[in-house]
């Protein structure tokens, strides 16, 4: 994933995933799909048509920025049953 307009980060998944988009404002810990081929982590606010996939919950944007560092980074996702 990497920075986009200093609000997110982004990456392509390289396929397409079904898309429910809705006018929504994002804040940070939102995970969003765009375009139904690119996920990404906000760690700002934005609005704009997305599919919101879930919610890093209880986290600042700083507490991103930190995690995430800048620059490209290697993003893990997984389902706990």
């Amino acid at each position: 994933m990497e920075d986009y307009g200093n609000f997110e980060k982004v990456g392509n998944l390289g396929f397409e995933l079904p898309r429910n988009d809705e006018h929504i404002k994002t804040s940070p810990g939102d995970i969003i799909l765009y375009q139904g081929n690119m996920i990404t982590i906000y760690y700002d606010e934005n609005s704009w048509n997305f599919t919101k996939l879930g919610k890093i919950e209880n986290i600042t944007k700083s507490q991103l920025l930190d995690i995430l560092g800048s620059g490209d980074v290697n993003v893990t996702f997984s389902l706990n049953p």
